[in-house]
């Protein structure tokens, strides 16, 4: 088993930034990846980033340039900084972590609402 908490999420301005967090404790040593997706009201959910354990890193076309992520392997922690918000970033964020068998976890999603 896989725990993962999300925090950071919130409300901002179009142009602004936010910086999410998602730390994981459990079978940690099982996780390969881990990464964010997000969904949008009437959308399907979708990969954000996701990152390796070695730190290989991929982003949507639509966060390219925009958001980074990063690992921090001591901490068992991912973080996804956000900038350059838009309106259509607006979703419910959720952190997915990936084990080596397949298997997939995923936290409770937090909030990101950006405002025009």
């Amino acid at each position: 088993q896989v725990q993962l908490v999300e925090s950071g999420g919130g409300l901002v301005q179009a142009g602004g930034s936010l910086r999410l967090s998602c730390a994981a404790s459990g079978i940690i040593f099982s996780i390969n990846a881990m990464g964010w997706y997000r969904q949008a009201p009437g959308k399907q959910r979708e990969l954000v980033a996701d990152i390796t354990r070695g730190g290989f890193t991929n982003f949507a076309d639509s966060v390219k340039g925009r958001f980074t992520i990063s690992r921090d392997n001591a901490k068992n922690t991912v973080y996804l900084q956000m900038n350059s918000l838009e309106p259509e970033d607006t979703a419910v964020y959720y952190c997915t972590a990936a084990l080596a068998g397949g298997l997939r976890y995923w936290g409770q999603g937090t909030q990101v609402t950006v405002s025009s």
